[in-house]
């Protein structure tokens, strides 16, 4: 994987490097290119055997480079006035959303930490949203007292809370409705909207309001969210999700008097994982959304438009490197016996599909590779359910050999069962200007057992099973 041919040039930017590509417009990603890069045996010239011998396996690397990339692409093929806040839900690692910041990504959290790890990385409030439907009282108290952009409410009843929270501090908190909108669309491989939801509340619902403008004083309703879907890889469905927004969002504000603040259009720009999916270039996106944004600003200059990307940002950045261990073979199949598995990429093992599908992997050995044939790679774990790749076409493999499993950047260690028989979460490394990082520490067996307290008969209750002074070893 190597970041540097990966946009096209950009006559105004002549130190972005790149050659052009069929996705690729000036300065924009080469979504094609990348997707080639991504399948060498080194990032930025550091060989995967050397970080696996330096950090172990499993371990996530990712192309920091190629983070910063990303986003700067998606940004120029976007309409300038388009802000792109990145989830922090598909990849909260610190490291890895500076990497995105350094490229302009603002930030959207849906939790305490990934407030913190936002405002850590340097992210101003005024560029921070807070989402997600199901928000505390101390997390709301932090929106209030941090002063974040926009607290995204989900229902009447949360938005009675922040004005509640709002009035006790004497304050005027921006707030946009989440809205459930009557579209339902296709071509989304997620649908968050458009039917019986939990997110937001129903576009009826919100149309019938009345005057929101004097029944709250505290919490200024001043625009509107809209999610739609995720994994979206065809810019038709994208343009129709953004009209139907910008309409929406015009029809509410005449509706119940708010402001337009900011309109949230949501995102959902998606990757392919599979064969058979086509990839959505920025450029294809700038080209169905751009001319839709330019009547929309015409008409409200001062409202700020907002996208969500979290997927499309971070997964092409990340490759998820494991170990095999043993190999066999099972009634005529194939099987390779990893070090890394479903306790840490759930996404790629497809629990909840009706048919495997298998992410792109490839060997990362440096070594002369045979004809490819089916293999079965699966993990330490006991239980049938972990198996990363079902019949995936790979050279011969021995014990020793390196795995990769591409488009890993998102949706990996935080949204998989890392304490599951209590392997703990791997090391995560990022590569940048050919130096590599360990950005988050692999779990030792200490740090799982520190929290836990043992409750004995004859024991002291409640007796630290790890002390906290001992980082060095199990009690004996």
């Amino acid at each position: 994987m190597s970041s540097p041919d990966t946009t096209s040039p950009d006559t105004t930017s002549p130190e972005t490097p790149g050659t052009p590509g069929a996705n690729a417009g000036p300065g924009i990603l080469d979504v094609a290119a990348v997707t080639e890069a991504m399948r060498g045996t080194s990032v930025q010239g550091i060989g995967y055997r050397e970080l696996a011998e330096r950090f172990g396996t499993p371990l996530y690397v990712y192309d920091g480079d190629l983070l910063t990339a990303t986003v700067t692409g998606l940004r120029r093929a976007l309409h300038p006035a388009l802000e792109v806040f990145y989830s922090l839900k598909a990849n909260p690692n610190i490291s890895v959303f500076a990497a995105l910041r350094a490229g302009g990504a603002r930030a959207e959290v849906s939790s305490l930490v990934e407030l913190r790890t936002a405002l850590a990385a340097g992210t101003e409030p005024e560029n921070i949203l807070f989402l997600g439907p199901g928000k505390s009282e101390e997390e709301l108290a932090a929106c209030l007292d941090t002063g974040v952009y926009a607290v995204v409410c989900e229902s009447f009843a949360e938005l009675d809370r922040t004005e509640r929270l709002a009035a006790a501090r004497r304050i005027r908190q921006r707030v946009l409705l989440r809205v459930n909108p009557a579209l339902a669309i296709s071509g989304s491989r997620l649908t968050m909207g458009g039917k019986p939801r939990q997110f937001g509340i129903d576009e009826a619902q919100v149309l019938a309001a009345g005057d929101l403008t004097t029944r709250y004083r505290h919490a200024d309703v001043a625009g509107i969210q809209v999610y739609l879907g995720t994994r979206i890889l065809d810019a038709g469905v994208l343009g129709k999700n953004t009209r139907y927004i910008l309409d929406l969002a015009e029809r509410i504000s005449a509706a119940t008097g708010i402001r337009l603040d900011a309109v949230d259009i949501g995102g959902g720009l998606g990757v392919p994982y599979f064969d058979g999916e086509a990839e959505l270039g920025p450029a294809e996106a700038g080209r169905e959304i751009n001319p839709l944004l330019d009547a929309f600003t015409a008409a409200h200059p001062r409202t700020r438009l907002i996208m969500e990307s979290g997927r499309y940002l971070a997964a092409r950045a990340g490759v998820y490197v494991l170990g095999v261990r043993y190999v066999k073979e099972s009634l005529g199949e194939r099987f390779a016996v990893a070090d890394g598995g479903t306790h840490h990429h759930m996404a790629a093992v497809g629990i909840g599909s009706f048919v495997k599908r298998n992410f792109p992997a490839v060997l990362l050995s440096d070594r002369e590779a045979g004809e490819p044939r089916p293999w079965n790679v699966t993990g330490p774990l006991c239980t049938p359910n972990d198996s990363l790749l079902k019949q995936a076409e790979l050279p011969d493999l021995v014990p020793g050999d390196l795995l990769g499993v591409l488009n890993s950047g998102a949706y990996g260690p935080s949204a998989s069962p890392g304490l599951f028989l209590s392997h703990g979460f791997p090391a995560e490394v990022l590569v940048t200007g050919g130096r590599a990082h360990l950005v988050r520490e692999r779990d030792r067996p200490e740090d799982l057992l520190r929290p836990q307290r043992l409750v004995t008969a004859a024991g002291p209750a409640g007796a630290a099973v790890v002390p906290a002074a001992d980082r060095g070893g199990l009690p004996r």
